[in-house]
C-alpha cells in the first residue's frame, strides 16, 4: 500500500500551534508520511507562543524533518511525489515570497514545487489586519489554485477550549486534503 504524502510547512507567524496539531493529528494515521520543514522565526516564536514544546517534539511527530537550508531534501523536486502541502500558520513574508516565485528556503521552493506541478497547497495565513498587499498576494495566489484558509473558527460548533478552536481550522485543512477526521461537528449533525 502507498502511503499519502503530505508536506508541512511550519513559517514564523503567530500560532505555529495549527501546524503542530495538524502533524499530531497526521501522525496517528498510518497510511500518512509527512516531511516537515520549519522556517528559522518559527522557534523563536515558539519560545513566546509554547514554551513547553521543541523542534524536538515536532521531529518526533514528522516522518521526515528537514532542514530549511537543504535544497537537496527530496521535497525541492518535482520529481519526488507528494498529494499536497501545508503551511501552518503561513507569515505573510512567507506567503509573499510564494507570490512571487522567491524560493529562499526549503519550505519556499517546496510551495514552488507544489504551484509549478500542479499540486494541493494549503496556506494557513495569519495575520490581522489586512493590507492590500496582504490581500493582493493571497488573490494571486487564489488565481493559481493555492487553497487560502485562515484559522478562523466556526462558532456553530460551540467551542468551550482553545484546543476545539485550533481543531476546527485543521478540521478545514483535513477536508480539503481528503482526510477522514472527527475534530469537529459539521453542520447540520446535532449540536449541543
Amino acid at each position: 500500500m502507498n502511503k499519502k504524502r503530505i508536506v508541512i510547512g511550519i513559517s514564523g507567524a503567530s500560532g505555529t500551534i495549527y501546524g503542530i496539531r495538524l502533524l499530531e493529528v497526521l501522525s496517528q494515521i498510518l497510511e500518512i508520511e509527512t516531511h516537515v520543514v520549519i522556517s528559522k522565526a518559527t522557534e523563536l516564536v515558539m519560545k513566546h507562543e509554547i514554551p513547553e514544546l521543541s523542534i524536538k517534539d515536532i521531529q518526533t511527530l514528522a516522518d521526515h524533518l528537514h532542514d530549511s537550508n537543504d535544497f537537496s531534501a527530496p521535497i525541492a523536486s518535482g520529481s519526488f511525489l507528494f498529494d499536497g502541502m501545508v503551511v501552518a500558520p503561513c507569515s505573510m513574508k512567507t506567503l509573499a515570497c510564494i507570490a512571487n516565485g522567491l524560493s529562499l528556503n526549503l519550505l519556499l521552493r517546496a510551495c514552488d514545487v507544489c504551484i509549478k506541478q500542479g499540486r494541493k497547497l494549503i496556506l494557513m495565513p495569519r495575520e490581522s489586519p489586512l493590507s492590500v498587499i496582504h490581500l493582493e498576494n493571497m488573490l494571486k495566489l487564489a488565481r493559481l489554485g493555492v487553497h487560502i484558509v485562515p484559522p478562523i473558527p466556526g462558532f456553530y460548533t460551540k467551542p468551550q477550549t482553545v484546543e476545539d478552536i485550533i481543531n476546527f481550522s485543521v478540521g478545514r485543512v483535513l477536508d480539503l486534503l481528503d482526510i477522514k477526521h472527527n475534530l469537529f461537528k459539521r453542520w447540520g449533525n446535532k449540536m449541543k
